[in-house]
């Protein structure tokens, strides 16, 4: 879905009618969105206008030139055809990404090795891993979902996914899986409300504190590239994001992980170490 954001009436400086569009990560739009509308607040006559599609759009939109920021979840080395040394990363937030099920499944936790069984296909019948006699239903986000990308990666580790209806948007895995007897899916913490049913895995939940430390793996870096070094309200915008301020505020209430919360760092191959 398209989240357009319009001009805020009022603020305390103007920016002298300048727009600019970014596209991408679903995971990263909402916090986009509320730092554009935040931002349009406090500068009158600026357009940042916000739209979705996935990482995999974010990154080649800004590869082309045809917009001034993508939105991704991936590093840029990470995925095929993008040239990552012409572009110049923004990291903005963490999210941790968590697997959701049917509130009525009757499944709290699951081991690691249960929910690759289950992603691969292994796993049918939620009554195999201590749930209700119920058909497992898989809901996958499209391919070139960076929030897919970090869920196989951190969850299946090279294995081969079992086929299964997939979507574009966020919003609507969760609503599948919230009105779907039976259904699993991942989404971004900030997207989990009290229609769906996050999963612990190994006893471990999934909160800001776990993925800050690593004790929860699932959960990416959010990036906004630029192609070469950003300029003018680009650069602005990215700054205000940024800053310690929307970081403190903004970043959290809108249920991401502040860059400095982070008691760990890791690099486009996985690799982690300690801060």
């Amino acid at each position: 879905m398209l989240g357009l954001l319009a001009l805020a009436l009022g603020g305390c400086s103007t920016d002298g009618g300048e727009s600019i569009t970014a596209v991408g990560s679903s995971a990263l739009q909402p916090l986009v969105e509320a730092a554009a509308e935040q931002y349009q607040t406090e500068h009158t006559g600026v357009f940042i206008n916000v739209q979705g599609g996935g990482s995999g759009t974010g990154l080649s939109q800004i590869q082309e030139g045809a917009v001034e920021i993508g939105n991704s979840d991936l590093f840029a080395e990470q995925k095929s055809g993008i040239r990552a040394h012409k572009l110049v990363d923004h990291r903005v937030a963490v999210v941790g990404i968590t697997p959701i099920v049917n509130p009525k499944v009757g499944v709290k936790n699951l081991t690691m090795v249960q929910l690759r069984r289950i992603f691969t296909g292994e796993i049918t019948n939620w009554r195999e891993v201590g749930g209700k006699n119920a058909p497992i239903v898989l809901v996958n986000r499209a391919q070139g979902s960076g929030t897919r990308a970090t869920f196989e990666q951190w969850v299946l580790k090279g294995r081969q996914p079992k086929a299964a209806q997939e979507q574009d948007s966020t919003g609507m895995v969760r609503s599948i899986v919230a009105s779907t007897p039976g259904a699993i899916s991942y989404v971004a913490f900030s997207y989990v409300d009290d229609t769906v049913k996050a999963v612990a895995l190994d006893g471990v939940t999934p909160t800001d504190a776990h993925v800050a430390s690593n004790a929860w793996p699932i959960w990416s870096y959010e990036h906004m590239y630029t192609k070469g070094p950003p300029t003018g309200l680009t650069k602005r915008f990215l700054a205000y994001i940024q800053r310690p301020a929307t970081q403190r505020k903004l970043v959290q209430k809108m249920g991401y992980i502040p860059i400095t919360s982070m008691q760990v760092d890791r690099d486009a191959t996985g690799k982690v170490t300690r801060r």
